[in-house]
């Protein structure tokens, strides 16, 4: 009975220390020591022994007190853990969040990587087409060059024939233009002289009475009046005439040309203008079978009347 409250009373105290389980087994363990040495020993002995089991008590009191502090550390340290742990199982579910969204990221990335594997093997078959094309556009090239080259030496030796043939036609020009001088002098002198044979006919209604005269018959009245210069410039007019322009004594002054120009128009002013100036009336004209239109407005801005194949110009 006394055994039994010892064990009892031994398993209360360390109850609370070392937990319902491990206290019971100590308790019964010292519980049966006690017996035992109850039963063996002298009261000496058993006063030994109490006093050896006082000293192992407190020595073992200590160090449950001891475990108790380190239990209470590693209970608080555990209560850090657990709410480590609880961050940490928070951050996991973010990190699992994030590891979805990047594994969706990764499948759309996936899908758009085929695609453009899909687009790039397209672009690989056109390229090679378009090789193809350059391929073939290089050949053509290499003959239209060809082809340029040929035509450059044709080119060439077209333009010196150009140039053989600019040279002739230059020397023919040179010829036909003397041609063209002899042959308008040729006929214009012709013409000079079908005009003085005929001028009473081709201007009766303008100069009546109209006669031809040298131009040397009027020297005895312009020599006195005029300079040597003037009175020479004077007598190489291709035609002189006397008659009655408007009822009055006129002479006219004129000079004949197939073709007229300024020149001929400039010639017949300033030799009738000799006469004027010598005191005597006299009108300017031009005969001719061709005249530009530029050379009739100068000649009306000059004063010099024209007649063109075979008509009197109004003034």
């Amino acid at each position: 009975m006394v055994a039994l409250m010892n064990t009892f009373a031994i398993y209360e105290q360390f109850r609370t220390v070392l937990g319902e389980d491990a206290a019971k087994g100590f308790a019964q363990t010292l519980g049966t020591m006690l017996e035992e040495a109850r039963n063996a020993a002298t009261k000496e002995d058993l006063r030994i022994l109490r006093d050896s089991l006082d000293a192992n008590v407190s020595r073992l009191e200590i160090a449950i007190a001891n475990l108790a502090e380190a239990q209470g550390r590693t209970e608080a340290r555990v209560e850090q853990l657990a709410q480590a742990q609880a961050r940490t199982e928070v951050r996991i579910e973010q990190l699992a969040q994030a590891q979805a969204r990047t594994e969706a990221r990764v499948e759309q990335l996936a899908e758009a990587q085929a695609r453009t594997e899909v687009r790039i093997e397209q672009l690989a078959q056109a390229q090679a087409r378009t090789e193809v094309r350059i391929e073939e556009l290089a050949q053509a090239q290499a003959r239209t060059e060809v082809r340029i080259e040929e035509l450059a030496q044709a080119q060439a030796r077209t333009e010196v024939r150009i140039e053989e043939l600019a040279t002739n036609m230059n020397s023919f020009a040179t010829i036909l233009n003397q041609l063209v001088i002899r042959s308008d002098r040729h006929e214009g002198r012709i013409l000079e002289l079908r005009f003085r044979d005929r001028l009473p006919s081709y201007l009766g209604r303008f100069l009546r009475k109209g006669k031809v005269i040298q131009a040397s018959d009027l020297l005895d009245q312009i020599e006195p009046k005029l300079a040597e210069a003037a009175v020479d410039d004077f007598l190489r007019a291709d035609v002189v005439a006397t008659g009655m322009v408007d009822g009055k004594p006129t002479y006219l002054v004129g000079e004949v040309s197939y073709t007229v120009d300024a020149d001929d128009v400039m010639r017949a002013a300033r030799r009738a203008a000799c006469l004027v100036k010598a005191g005597l009336p006299a009108i300017p004209l031009v005969a001719c079978e061709k005249i530009p239109p530029e050379i009739t407005a100068y000649a009306r801005q000059e004063g010099v009347r024209v007649w063109v194949d075979g008509s009197l110009l109004d003034a």
